[in-house]
């Protein structure tokens, strides 16, 4: 199905990481009928309030990259809040799209729907052959569950929704905050913060701080209370502290290429290419990623690098690792026509002159 350049897309989430990466890559090239809303302009958890959006504006195609998302420690924490927000967002958006006969549909999902054992690296076919990885099992089980219901739309009304794996990503917009952060811009605050602190760089901090502040912490605390809740963070002025032994290998891709990703597939997959024709049709998601890996260890020294800082790094090894390795097989995606250009050690500092600029503007 081709879709014209002034289609009416909706993009749910369109101010998130994807959201705003999916929104910028299709304004250069020259979609002209984009919609989007804020959390507050519109409630993805509001059933009546999605059905009314959907009656009123009726669009074409949309991307549903909304979505509650949070690291190892937030997924863990709050488990009731990732398992039911992310499938109430899911069946009100990919519902409604049924209801008011959106065309296509880009369901973006998340690696961590694979079992947590699976073999390396992860091919589409070893969904749901194994246990989850326990931390962030609510989280994957909705994003199955939102997979499924893509999936099972297909088949039994012959909709063109299709569901995309995205391996861990980062770039512009990204989330820094140091409770609900995932780990690679997490790192990057940790670090930074600690090479303001050995420098003694107190406004570069005071001005982080009003940025972002962490937890009840802002520029205008007391020194004494900023370096209580930052060491409380692991972060010193000799010394970073990250959790885990520092061996799981992740893999990482730039948002704007995962965005960019995104609307190739749109533009040029429906649901029947998504599979091999049999009696069972069944894994056709697909995955996107780069289908290589960092360790955490090897990660963290990459952004000390970026960052000058000389400070030591040290592993809590009490606290837990997460999946050991998570490497997705992007064989399918790469058959489709598209490959990743972008490498983690040309990304990590465009992403910290980002976060840099962030805290100007």
């Amino acid at each position: 199905m081709s879709i014209a350049k002034t289609s009416k897309i909706y993009i749910a989430g369109h101010k998130g990481l994807v959201g705003s990466a999916l929104w910028n890559n299709l304004k250069k090239k020259g979609y002209t009928n984009l919609i989007g809303k804020t959390h507050k302009e519109l409630d993805l958890l509001d059933g009546l309030a999605v059905r009314a959006f959907f009656e009123q504006e009726k669009p074409e195609c949309v991307f549903l990259a909304a979505a509650h998302v949070g690291g190892i420690m937030a997924n863990n924490t709050y488990r009731a809040d990732f398992i039911y927000k992310n499938m109430q967002i899911q069946q009100n958006v990919i519902g409604e799209s049924f209801r008011t006969g959106v065309k296509k549909l880009l369901f973006l999902g998340s690696t961590c729907i694979y079992p947590r054992d699976a073999k390396q690296p992860i091919k589409e076919e070893y969904l749901l052959t194994g246990p989850l990885e326990y931390t962030n099992e609510p989280y994957a089980i909705a994003k199955i569950a939102g997979l499924k219901m893509c999936e099972s739309f297909n088949l039994q009304y012959g909709t063109n929704y299709i569901a995309v794996m995205p391996t861990n990503l980062y770039g512009p917009n990204d989330n820094f905050d140091l409770e609900t952060s995932h780990v690679l811009p997490a790192m990057i605050r940790k670090i930074y913060l600690a090479h303001c602190l050995r420098n003694d760089d107190w406004e570069a901090i005071t001005r982080d701080l009003n940025h972002l502040p962490v937890g009840s912490i802002d520029g205008d605390s007391s020194k004494e209370t900023i370096e209580k809740e930052l060491s409380r963070q692991g972060i010193y002025s000799d010394r970073v502290e990250l959790w885990g032994t520092g061996t799981p290998l992740r893999e990482f891709l730039w948002s704007e290429e995962m965005a960019d990703a995104c609307v190739y597939i749109m533009e040029n997959v429906d649901f029947k290419d998504t599979f091999d024709n049999n009696t069972k049709v069944r894994n056709c998601h697909i995955n996107i990623g780069t289908g290589k890996e960092i360790t955490i260890r090897n990660l963290a020294e990459l952004i000390i690098e970026t960052i000058g800082y000389d400070g030591e790094l040290i592993f809590d090894k009490s606290k837990p690792d997460g999946t050991m390795r998570k490497l997705t097989d992007v064989s399918k995606l790469n058959s489709l026509g598209w490959t990743h250009r972008i490498d983690i050690q040309e990304g990590i500092p465009r992403l910290y002159e980002w976060y840099l600029s962030s805290k100007a503007n």
